[in-house]
């Protein structure tokens, strides 16, 4: 998997207002999975639960509208987990993207 260059989510506040964050991102055929390395503490992962219709990608310039939807199945973490450790291996904050603790804090950013 090639890297992608830098993607931010974007997710509201409860007021509206818009907040972006740079994360990981991992495309497996099809699928892009996202996972929140501070588990359910992560502010964008919490406003993505609360408000998945009003998720986006900003990527080059782009704003890609998505909804956030938990990817909490087994083959889900796994592929996730597999793509953050191909695409990112050299980089060492690595281990907290992939420790047990913050797998089950997957999401599957699905097009709207």
């Amino acid at each position: 998997m090639a890297r992608t260059k830098e993607v931010r989510v974007e997710t509201t506040r409860p007021d509206g207002t818009l907040r972006r964050r740079i994360i990981w991102i991992v495309v497996d055929g099809s699928d892009v999975f996202v996972r929140s390395w501070r588990g359910d503490r992560g502010y964008w992962y919490q406003a993505a639960l609360d408000r998945p219709d009003e998720v986006a990608l900003q990527l080059a310039g782009r704003r890609i509208p998505v909804r956030a939807v938990p990817a909490t199945d087994e083959e889900s973490i796994a592929r996730c987990s597999a793509g953050l450790e191909a695409k990112y291996s050299d980089d060492p904050a690595l281990r907290s993207m992939i420790q047990t603790s913050v797998l089950p804090h997957t999401l599957r950013l699905e097009p709207r």
